[in-house]
């Protein structure tokens, strides 16, 4: 069941957006002094090596990140990501290792703040703890990430960030991801909830974000980059954050960094939505 491994994908373009406005959305959130918890339902390794044999053999970073990292004249948003590919890369200048979402957040991370992840797969769990043992502002959980996002909200901060990504491999994934915002939003309303998606069955995914329109919570915003059109044939053809209580600005934010995206890695018939589902 838990077969999905994020190594096979790690710097992928649906990762390049994902980081990118991870990213802006802590350093919107930093603007306030108070502390906050970030909380990861699928941490996965927290880690990845580009050379090593799942990387290798997808080879979906050479189509990501890859085609980032040598650019200039990027926006704020893309310079930030960039400089922290970089600074995980302490070994050389070359593109070797690719962080995951907990890493990308640790480089950022206050000594007031601090983060709560869950791994279930049980290759990747090992790999995260030991990346961050003895750090008494991690908390790392070997279990069911969407179960322990209910267990965690309200967190003692009342400011939060939850990132949910899981592999959706699992066709109930999709309601299961909805049903469970909507029990933590009733815990927690002013949290800042970023959805990742992919879209491999358009109808699945719109199905999951129909669930959350009709929920009654506000302020929920659709980032999303397609990079062909949508197809019946395998494969992610888009991918996104489906955002609700994005800091303010995180719209513009998501604009002017899909302007550039859009043009390194539309393959022909692509688009970039950043539309407001649902308003104040």
């Amino acid at each position: 069941m838990l077969s999905y491994r994020h190594g096979y994908h790690a710097g992928n373009y649906a990762d390049v957006l994902k980081h990118t406005m991870l990213l802006q959305a802590i350093k919107l959130l930093q603007k306030k002094n108070k502390p906050y918890v970030y909380i990861d339902t699928h941490a996965g390794a927290g880690g990845y090596s580009l050379k090593d044999e799942f990387a290798q053999k997808t080879g979906e970073y050479l189509e990501g990140i890859a085609k980032i990292w040598p650019q200039t004249d990027l926006p704020e948003p893309l310079n930030d990501y960039i400089a922290a590919v970089k600074a995980f890369n302490t070994e050389s200048d070359d593109l070797d290792y690719y962080p995951g979402s907990p890493a990308f957040v640790d480089m950022t991370l206050r000594e007031k703040d601090r983060m709560v992840l869950h791994e279930l797969h049980g290759t990747d769990y090992p790999l995260l703890a030991q990346g961050f043992a003895g750090d008494r502002q991690i908390k790392v959980i070997n279990g069911d990430g969407l179960a322990g996002l209910i267990a965690a909200v309200p967190p003692i901060e009342r400011r939060g960030l939850i990132l949910i990504d899981p592999s959706y491999e699992i066709k109930s994934d999709y309601l299961d991801v909805a049903d469970t915002v909507i029990k933590a939003h009733k815990r927690f309303a002013t949290g800042v909830y970023m959805i990742w998606y992919p879209v491999v069955d358009r109808a699945r995914t719109e199905a999951m974000f129909d669930k959350l329109k009709a929920s009654g919570i506000r302020r929920q915003l659709r980032i999303e980059q397609g990079i062909s059109p949508d197809s019946d044939e395998k494969g992610m053809t888009a991918a996104g954050l489906w955002v609700i209580n994005p800091p303010w600005q995180f719209d513009q934010l998501a604009s002017d960094t899909l302007a550039v995206l859009d043009r390194t890695f539309n393959r022909g018939g692509g688009f970039t939505r950043v539309e407001w589902e649902v308003g104040e």
